[in-house]
This record gives structure tokens, C-alpha cells and sequence, in this order.
């Protein structure tokens, strides 16, 4: 065995290794298109915003009904923000397992899955709790900091560097809490530019080179 086939069955070996134990078909694509639609969101959310101080300051005075319509107005674009990234996520992934040949839903998918949907349980029954009992205005925060320890916990299973963008949201959202007047800023740089940041560097690092190799 030549010093090139030595060290392309090492390299062979490892790659195995790998995908046995992590989930890689995790797509940078994913991140860019959650990002987007994240931004979009956020987008929307101040539009909402505005058209509501902009009544208010019409009537002159507070209005209860029309602080209800809003808070649930965000509640279902936070709906459709979720559920809009988490198809993208979807297709993006499932294109990149299938061009490598690599399958969707093994051992490893459903280990990177459960680890971050348990945060993400939990998470959602505390958010509902705040909106029970009148506290919406640390909705924003707390979506990032149990994301961000969802993002930690799932990143056992798949590729390292999802550690830093779940550290990343976690900080924020902790931030958050001390200016909780800004919280849609922080949601916009949370889910969005993070997101895309993150997905961009991760095109860049391993779905560029997959594509060249193919």
C-alpha cells in the first residue's frame, strides 16, 4: 500500500467513524433559509407594532381588545416563523442527505432531534405560562435562551460548531432581559442574522467542499 492509499483509508476510516456517531447532513442552506424568513418575520412584527401604536395614538387611550388582537397576531406569526424555517430545514437537509447518499432519519437523526426538542418542550410550556399570566414581554427573550440551550443540547450529535451558535442565542437572550424594550432586535439578530451568519460559514466549510467532491 502506497503512502496515499495508506492515508485515504485513514481518511475513509474516519469519515465512517463519523457518520456513525454524528449527524452531518445537517445543510448550511438550512440556517441561511431560517435566517431569511426569521428577518421576514421580524419585519412583519414591527409593522404590527406600529399599525398598534399608531391606533392608540389615534384613540388617545389603551385599549384592551386591541392589546389582545396583537399579542395573539405575534403569537401565530411566532407560529409561522417556526414552522416556516423548520420546512426549510427539512428540505434542505433531506436534499443533502439524499445527494450523499447518507440517510435521513437513522440513529443519529433522531439522537440530534430528541436532544433538542426536550429544551424546546420545556421551553414552550414555560412561554405558555408567561402568556397565562400576563408576562408577554419576556416571550422574546425566553424563545432565545431555551433555543439556544436546545441548539447545545443537540450538538453532541452533529456537527461542533451548532455549539457556539446555541451559546450565541443563550447570550442574547440573557441580554434580553435587561432590555426587554428591544427584545424584537434581539429575536431579529437571534433567529435571523445569527442564523444566516452561521449558515453561510457552514456552506462554506463543508457543503462547498462536498460539492466540488461530487
Amino acid at each position: 500500500m502506497t503512502e496515499h492509499e495508506h492515508l485515504q483509508a485513514i481518511t475513509d476510516i474516519r469519515r465512517i467513524m463519523e457518520r456513525s456517531s454524528r449527524f452531518i447532513s445537517l445543510s448550511g442552506l438550512s440556517s441561511i433559509s431560517a435566517g431569511i424568513v426569521a428577518l421576514i418575520g421580524a419585519g412583519v412584527a414591527q409593522q404590527m407594532f406600529d399599525g398598534y401604536y399608531a391606533r392608540w395614538t389615534a384613540r388617545g387611550r389603551y385599549d384592551v381588545a386591541d392589546y389582545i388582537y396583537l399579542r395573539n397576531g405575534l403569537v401565530l406569526l411566532g407560529l409561522a416563523v417556526m414552522a416556516g424555517a423548520f420546512l426549510f430545514g427539512i428540505l434542505f437537509t433531506y436534499r443533502k442527505a439524499r445527494k450523499n447518499g447518507l440517510p435521513v432519519w437513522d440513529m443519529t437523526a433522531r439522537k440530534v432531534f430528541f436532544s433538542g426538542a426536550l429544551p424546546m418542550a420545556i421551553g414552550g410550556v414555560f412561554i405558555l405560562g408567561l402568556l397565562y399570566n400576563g408576562a408577554e414581554w419576556l416571550v422574546g427573550t425566553s424563545t432565545l435562551i431555551f433555543y439556544g440551550l436546545a441548539l447545545i443540547n443537540a450538538s453532541k450529535y452533529t456537527v461542533p460548531e451548532i455549539r457556539y451558535l446555541g451559546i450565541t442565542e443563550t447570550v442574547l437572550g440573557l441580554l434580553n432581559l435587561f432590555f426587554l424594550g428591544k427584545g424584537l432586535y434581539f429575536w431579529a439578530i437571534g433567529f435571523g442574522i445569527c442564523h444566516i451568519i452561521y449558515g453561510i460559514l457552514m456552506w462554506w466549510k463543508y457543503d462547498r467542499k462536498e460539492n466540488h467532491q461530487s
